[in-house]
């Protein structure tokens, strides 16, 4: 809490002074200064000392510090109460308004600038770029509405030089979504005339000091600013024309007024984008319409100076009017539709020139002086005035308190009929000359019995007070010396028709759009425009109602000297504000009465968590009662008091307390939350599991039960189809039933496959299960394998006819001595013996041996083997006809099959599907024994390579 600061920085809030004089509150307002303690609290109201150095208090650790704290929870800074702002508008969806005065130089802009930093720093956290775009956008607005805006005056180096409102826009999550700008009353005098020791606006210097020279040039102006009678610092007034090069004047040569230095018309046209002569006559002459006639009148010298002072003052108030708009053009909500994207909640934040007293205070400090009056005005009502009359409605105990309401003045000021402003605007309206000494006779005349208001006419003994030229008046803040000298033209504020036309037509789109009143013609009658009174009276007015909406928060600052340093206090200088701003009238009320306010059922929603008689909802006869009940059980009954609608909290310190419980319940309740919504997610989460889990069954069954309908549809009739359905394609079978699928196809392999066997007849069944081996065996090791037609088997028949008849007398022979029972395979051979020598034989092969036959000699048999004795055959991989055949006793036959063998018929396939079925058929151990002597002879024996039996073993 800011109470709990050491006692060495003081009372960090007014409010809990020890008693409540001018001179304690001065005095702990020093002490702080003195420590460093530039921020004080008065309630909820930010007192600020501008130190006059830099300090080291608004970097993101302290801006975490203040995050989301309550006021009274952290020491005072600017940052409590932007962040209460802005708790206030996101929690209870309410627009708040943060108001700063003090007096030029008290530190209202960088206030204003450290708040909108802050702002900018708390909200978006997912850092959204379109947020983000409008923070930067109203962050770096204030760069240029400063140079453009502010001056360096005798008291402020960077004094604000009209007055900026400005409305933060926020969706219903509480980020930035745009904004708004309202300015007020630039001091556009500044532009032809400062006084000793004060400077024009930045922005000149800033051009001619950091423009490039090509830029320089194309503007026609130069660097130094005192060749410019405008802007040279504490310069009378000379003849000059602020965008171009030199000073433009006016002479006269017997009865014509003539432009002096007329090669500047030249520049002025190219600056302008019209045409010489249109800006020639624009300077000299004034046209007027008379009925039906137009009258072109040449204007005096003092009329031709007093129309370029007016063009020069014109043009840079339009300037930065159009700033103002180019800016709100970018920041202002687009789109924006609360049915769709909730309510739109704002944070205004007010900037605006002090209250001032000068030597000389002309018709703009009057208008300043004026608005100042109107925002006291809004905090006595909302502060001082309000407070008292709510106790009252409410029914509360008090004890009133008297302050100044300074309403008087204000209607002093901006009463109808009677007032300053409606005298000034009916002297402004008076046929014939009217200067100000006729004005200030109208206020005489007027106002000569109002207890605030005085001059020397009315008080002839009064010496500081001028004959015709000044008038008093009693402000709130002190008493101040007005000269009329001004206030009519100032007013009137009038700047030739000829001018705007000219602008109007210029080709530059910029310049147009900011003259639209130049499009009117030279003799349409138009209405009288409004004074400048009466426009800045308007706006006060419109300022005060839109700040007396929204639920505001006080910034007051203080300047401490006049030299700008970070050590002096001056008490008396301090004082002075002190009352001005009604701090202390401030303090009693407060001090008086109750620190926080709020209705029976806002203050249960936030805090019946708190006591068990009220969470969640009671059943007490009213909210009233439940209120009394909390607070009882709480123990803080002492402490609070009980309106007719509203319950009173005197001491922050309660209120204090109020929160730490508060946000320790809300802990338990979100850990509550957090454990049932757990649960309640859990249960969700196992229910769609389960649902999940029957869907998917039930589909992987509609699958199964798809894919086995559509297998048997599709194969419903394939024992009528001509090839037993090998033609169906198999539909896609789901996941689970690959394997199944896998299956099914060599089941149904199977039973095609018995399906053909059946039918054949012995002769053809032997074929078949021979191809079935040789496939098995050579499949992959062989190209051609003679698969496709027919085996015969006896090819020594059919290879050489004219010795079939031998053969046959053999092979009848032998039939008979050996008594087999088939002959497996026959062929003409081409045998390699051992020493390499190739011969013409013929191999027989029958079911019990192989016989080795001369061609030559009537097959005339050479050799017999045993065909248990063959241990395996071995053949090549390549295209030739090549065959090993094992023996026991490792005396192997190598031959080449041959003969009539015709180039594409392979018999190698026929010669091992014929042996392996038949070993096969008879004794699987040979099979067994065949099939790895077969491998490792494919592999050792290569396409082409004479066979050597030690490859083979």
């Amino acid at each position: 809490m800011a109470e709990h600061e050491s006692l060495e920085y003081g009372k960090a809030d007014f409010v809990l002074l020890d008693n409540v004089s001018m001179e304690e509150f001065m005095a702990n307002l020093k002490l702080r200064f003195e420590k460093g303690r530039i921020y004080s609290y008065i309630g909820e109201v930010v007192v600020s000392v501008n130190p006059y150095r830099a300090m080291n208090i608004y970097g993101r650790d302290t801006i975490e510090q203040y995050k989301g704290r309550e006021l009274y929870e952290r020491p005072p800074h600017l940052f409590a109460i932007a962040d209460a702002a802005y708790k206030a508008m996101k929690r209870r969806s309410k627009d708040t308004c943060i108001v700063i005065s003090g007096e030029s130089g008290a530190g209202k802009t960088e206030a204003s600038k450290y708040i909108m930093q802050y702002i900018a720093a708390i909200t978006n956290p997912n850092q959204r770029a379109e947020v983000e775009r409008v923070k930067n956008m109203l962050l770096k607005s204030n760069c240029v509405l400063e140079a453009f805006g502010n001056a360096k005056t005798n008291r402020n180096d960077n004094s604000s030089r009209f007055g900026k409102y400005m409305d933060i826009n926020f969706d219903f999550k509480g980020d930035p979504i745009g904004g708004h700008i309202n300015n007020y009353l630039l001091e556009k005098s500044r532009v032809i005339f400062q006084q000793e020791g004060e400077r024009s606006f930045h922005s000149f210097y800033q051009l001619l000091r950091g423009a490039p020279d090509s830029l320089l040039r194309s503007l026609h102006i130069q660097k130094d600013p005192k060749g410019y009678n405008y802007i040279k610092v504490g310069a009378l007034i000379y003849c000059h024309c602020f965008f171009s090069q030199g000073n433009l004047t006016f002479g006269v040569d017997g009865d014509v007024t003539l432009i002096e230095n007329s090669k500047l018309v030249s520049v002025i046209k190219d600056l302008l984008s019209t045409k010489e002569e249109n800006v020639q006559k624009a300077l000299l002459y004034r046209t007027v319409a008379t009925g039906r006639d137009i009258i072109e009148k040449q204007h005096t010298e003092q009329e031709a100076s007093y129309g370029r002072d007016a063009l020069a003052k014109a043009m840079y108030e339009r300037l930065f009017c159009w700033i103002v708009g180019r800016i709100n053009d970018i920041i202002e909500v687009k789109n924006y539709n609360a049915n769709v994207h909730g309510k739109n909640t704002v944070i205004g934040v007010l900037d605006i020139y002090g209250f001032e007293i000068f030597q000389n205070n002309s018709f703009e400090q009057f208008c300043i002086n004026y608005c100042n009056e109107k925002l006291q005005q809004l905090f006595i009502q909302l502060v001082l005035k309000q407070e008292q009359e709510e106790y009252q409605r409410e029914g509360i105990p008090w004890k009133h308190i008297d302050y100044f309401n300074n309403q008087i003045i204000v209607d002093l000021v901006e009463q109808q009929h009677k007032g300053i402003f409606s005298v000034l605007d009916e002297a402004c309206m008076n046929v014939g000359k009217v200067t100000d000494e006729v004005f200030l006779q109208g206020l005489n005349g007027k106002l000569a019995k109002h207890a605030h208001y005085t001059s020397r006419k009315l008080s002839p003994t009064d010496k500081s007070l001028e004959f015709d030229r000044d008038f008093r008046i009693k402000h709130y803040a002190g008493d101040v010396v007005y000269s009329v000298v001004g206030f009519i033209d100032k007013n009137k504020d009038t700047l030739f028709q000829d001018f705007k036309r000219l602008l109007y037509n210029s080709s530059n789109p910029v310049l147009k759009g900011m003259w639209p009143e130049g499009k009117l013609s030279i003799t349409e009658v138009t209405k009288r425009p409004l004074t400048a009174a009466t426009l800045f009276k308007n706006s006060m007015i419109s300022l005060v109602e839109n700040l007396a909406c929204k639920e505001p928060y006080y910034v007051r600052c203080i300047k401490p000297n006049d030299v700008k340093s970070p050590l002096l206090f001056e008490q008396e200088r301090c004082r002075h504000q002190v009352e001005y701003l009604g701090l202390l009238e401030n303090v009693r009320v407060r001090r008086a009465g109750f620190a926080y306010r709020q209705t029976y059922p806002r203050f249960l929603q936030r805090y019946k968590m708190i006591s068990e008689f009220t969470w969640p909802n009671h059943d007490l006869a009213s909210d009233k009662a439940a209120v009394k009940s909390l607070l009882q059980v709480c123990g803080f009954d002492h402490d609070v008091a009980y309106g007719k609608t509203k319950v009173f909290i005197r001491t922050p310190r309660t209120l204090f307390c109020l929160e730490e419980q508060r946000a320790e319940m809300v802990q338990r309740i979100v850990l509550f939350l957090q454990k049932v919504w757990r649960g309640t997610i859990a249960r969700m989460r196992y229910r769609r599991m389960r649902a999940a889990l029957i869907i998917l069954r039930a589909y992987r069954r509609y699958k199964v039960k798809s894919y086995i309908r559509e297998v048997n549809r599709r194969f419903k009739n394939v024992k009528s189809m001509k090839d037993y359905g090998r033609h169906v394609k198999w539909p896609t079978p789901p996941k689970v039933l690959r394997k199944f699928e896998d299956a099914l196809r060599s089941i149904y392999n199977r039973w095609w496959a018995w399906t053909l066997i059946k039918s054949l007849s012995p002769e053809e069944a032997l074929q078949v299960r021979a191809k079935v081996a040789s496939l098995e065996a050579l499949k992959g090791q062989r190209a051609d394998l003679g698969l496709q037609r027919a085996w015969e088997g006896n090819y020594l028949k059919r290879d050489r006819p004219d010795t079939a008849a031998s053969f046959t007398l053999v092979s009848s022979e032998l039939q008979r001595k050996d008594k087999f029972m088939r002959v497996l395979f026959s062929c003409n051979v081409r045998k390699i013996n051992r020493f390499h020598k190739a011969e013409d034989r013929a191999v027989l092969i029958t079911d019990r041996h192989l016989y080795k036959m001369d061609p030559l000699k009537q097959y005339k048999p050479m050799k017999s083997i045993p065909l248990y004795n063959v241990t395996g055959v071995s053949v090549s991989p390549g295209k030739d006809q090549l065959v090993v055949f094992h023996t026991k006793d490792s005396r192997d036959l190598v031959v080449c099959l041959q003969g009539m063998v015709p180039a594409n018929e392979s018999r190698i396939g026929e010669l091992v599907g014929t042996l392996l079925s038949h070993f096969k058929r008879f004794s699987g151990s040979e099979m067994v024994h065949m099939r790895p002597t077969y491998h490792r002879c494919t592999l050792l024996l290569d396409h082409g390579e004479t066979y050597r039996p030690a490859e083979l073993f």
